[in-house]
């Protein structure tokens, strides 16, 4: 993939893509499960029937392909980039897929990392898709900007941590969002609580928190609590993740797709398609 391609001209691929909806996750901190986030709602959605595809827009610290056990160097057609699927069927395209070790570090300046979210978007054959999930970095710099600025985002899912100083960074992609105008759908609340596998006792080890009151505070939706739960890692570690039974947000899959179909809904009574707001 070449580094000149800018949002100005659609690209052959660009123009043969129908995505229906496009989906951020994103935390102002790393460290949070932005990655499993993503992860776990996209095979909830693949599992509800939707077309779906990840785009991984953490160039610099890409961790989707090995969550789902891919290592498919994309294939390139006609100018189009051809995304690798997983075992389920979910298109994926990550910057580790282009390496020639997966261990390589991505030493890159801002303007570059952001013409490669472009590219990612412009030039790979997503082809039909009802859901676009993008994985963003961390923090509120180029990337997110990028993501918000030259993708059609109709909504943002922002993921935390119990401890008080991931709900403060978070706060920041809040802020982000509201002068951005891309909405929120709601906040994650990940690594919330562990069940002791001995006497089935509620343990909190990283400090008790409250989901709903801590997205109560920032003014958005509660989605869910993530558990730690061993098998995640240990799926997550051997790219079986969708594999994952206990996912939580197979539960909640349906409320979170009326919840994008009212914002999609939304976006348009207002005369304007999804992303058109933000810029």
């Amino acid at each position: 993939m070449s580094d000149t391609t800018t949002s100005e001209a659609p690209s052959l691929a660009g123009q043969a893509n129908d995505i229906a909806h496009v989906v951020g996750v994103m935390s102002g901190k790393g460290g949070v499960g932005k990655s499993l986030v993503t992860g776990l709602l996209a095979v909830a959605l693949r599992k509800r029937g939707f077309s779906v595809g990840i785009l991984d827009a953490d160039i610099t610290g890409p961790s989707i392909p090995k969550m789902f056990g891919v290592n498919t160097r994309p294939e390139v057609c006609e100018l189009r980039v051809l995304p690798p699927e997983t075992a389920t069927g979910i298109k994926l395209m990550s910057m580790n897929l282009l390496l020639e070790n997966q261990g390589d570090a991505v030493i890159w300046r801002g303007p570059l990392l952001s013409n490669t979210v472009k590219q990612f978007w412009q030039e790979v054959l997503w082809g039909m898709l009802d859901y676009l999930v993008v994985d963003l970095p961390p923090g509120t710099a180029d990337i997110p900007l990028t993501v918000m600025q030259s993708l059609p985002l109709e909504c943002a899912i922002l993921v935390t941590s119990p401890q008080d100083l991931a709900a403060l960074v978070v706060r920041k992609a809040v802020d982000m969002c509201s002068k951005l105008n891309v909405p929120i759908l709601g906040l994650v609340h990940n690594m919330a609580y562990l069940k002791c596998p001995e006497c089935g006792k509620t343990l909190y080890p990283f400090g008790r928190a409250d989901g709903e009151r801590l997205a109560h505070e920032m003014g958005v939706s509660h989605i869910l609590d993530l558990p730690i739960d061993p098998e995640i890692s240990e799926r997550s570690d051997a790219g079986t993740i969708e594999g994952y039974e206990a996912n939580p947000f197979i539960g909640k899959i349906d409320a979170i797709t009326n919840a994008i179909e009212a914002l999609s809904f939304a976006r348009k009574a207002q005369g304007c398609d999804a992303g058109d707001c933000a810029r």
